[in-house]
This record gives structure tokens, sequence and C-alpha cells, in this order.
């Protein structure tokens, strides 16, 4: 199973950029996608029928903001909108579709750079988020989670970790975070196959970052422990341009 998580910066913005025709090269079993900032309905879906994609779609209440999706090329066993939290589904963070005993999940985790008011909302999520989560692996054990979680786990994943230690997606109760949350049982896929630093998933549009490759790897595929002995292949892909993110990959066995 070939995975694909992707903050596209907007679908339409995505589509208007070549995202159908790398789709159709890259050709991922499933892929996932965040930050759609569309409604199903405003979206032009053939693209991906042509292409034999089953798509679903889980969008913010406020229009242009947020949202989340996932496409496969296998129908889901099941598909499952949200958490049952309601100040997470209004804003269209959690896509859930099963593939025999695999779940996979797209998630876009809020970021806290607006200011205080969304850092608080950013670390209750984090909260809320690893309780419901550890919940639903006592049914479904075998969990992908896949998306852009907002946060740079060590000093490798980010471009200048000493000017960026009091910034939100770089803050140690962030970073505290991530760490607990791997200890609770899941893998970072990408860093149990890469150790070096100088790879990221999410550069500033200022200063030429991407360019310079000054970024920070916010973007994961996490998986289950249960997983990790299927963990075939695990990347990121800088050179895909329809976003300020680019893809990451992961292949299960």
């Amino acid at each position: 199973m070939k995975i694909i998580s992707y903050n596209v910066n907007g679908i339409r913005a995505a589509l208007k950029k070549g995202f159908g025709q790398w789709l159709e090269e890259e050709s991922p079993d499933v892929i996932c996608l965040q930050e759609t900032k569309a409604m199903k309905e405003q979206v032009d879906t053939a693209l991906f029928d042509h292409l034999g994609y089953h798509h679903h779609w889980h969008s913010a209440e406020k229009k242009g903001y947020s949202g989340v999706a996932i496409l496969s090329k296998k129908a889901p066993d099941r598909v499952v909108a949200g958490c049952g939290i309601d100040y997470i589904d209004a804003e269209g963070r959690v896509l859930r579709a099963d593939f025999g005993d695999v779940s996979v999940f797209s998630l876009y985790f809020p970021s806290g750079s607006a200011g205080d008011i969304r850092q608080e909302v950013k670390m209750r999520f984090l909260v809320d988020f690893h309780e419901w989560i550890k919940n639903i692996r006592t049914e479904r054990p075998n969990l992908v989670l896949s998306g852009d979680y907002n946060i740079c786990h060590q000093a490798i994943d980010i471009h200048d970790p000493v000017r960026n230690a009091s910034v939100s997606g770089f803050l140690p109760e962030e970073r505290q975070w991530v760490t607990d949350f791997l200890e609770d049982g899941f893998v970072d896929s990408f860093r149990e196959r890469v150790k070096e630093p100088h790879h990221y998933s999410w550069w500033s549009y200022r200063a030429n970052a991407r360019a310079n490759n000054k970024g920070w790897r916010i973007d994961y595929n996490m998986l289950s422990e249960s997983l990790a002995a299927r963990l075939k292949h695990s990347a990121i892909l800088p050179e895909v341009k329809h976003s300020d993110h680019c893809p990451i990959l992961v292949e299960l066995g």
C-alpha cells in the first residue's frame, strides 16, 4: 500500500498548478489531503473519477478554510468523518478510511501562529486528539496517521532551531507532545528510515526559503508500532511544487 499525505493549501489552486497530472503519474493507492479549503461541491472531481479514485471529504463549516480529504483506488470498507469533538469537527480536521485491518487518517492539526488564542486551541487539540486516538486504537490497532501536524519534533527537523525556539510549531511543549505520542506506541515512519537533517516538508513563501531549503518538517506519516514491521519505504518529495508544503510518502507491505 502506497500512501501519500499532502497539504495542498487549497485543492482548487493545486489543480490549476498541475496536481492532477502529478497524481496520475505518482499513482498512490491512497492520498490524504489537508487544507483543501473547499466544500466537495466546489471542486471539479471529474478528474479523480477519471483516474479511478474514490474520494471522501470532510470540510470546515467556514468556507475556504481548513478541510481534509482521502482519495483511494480501492473503496474503503468504512469512512468516518470527524472525531465527535465539536470544536475539532467544525474545522474539518479529521477523516478516517478503513482498508482491511488498516485505518488511514487524514489529519490537519491547528496552527498556533495566529496568536495566543489559536495556540491555546492547538494545545487543547493535542491533548484531546491523543486521548481520542488511544480509544480508537483499542478497536483498530493498525493506524496510519497522515497529515500536517504543524510541529517540528527535533532540531534536525527545522532549518534554524535556535531562532525558532520560541515560535509556534517548535515550542518545547509541542515538541514534548510529539515525544510523548511516539512513546505511547507510534512510529515516525520517515525517521525510521532517514536520520540525516535538512529534510523538510514546508517552506515559507518569504525570502526564497524553498530555493534555499530553509524549511520545517511538520508533515508526518505516523504508524502504530504494530505496523512498523510492514514499513517498506518512507520519503519526502520536495520536488513536487503545488503548495508551500510538499507530499510525503510511506509504503507498507
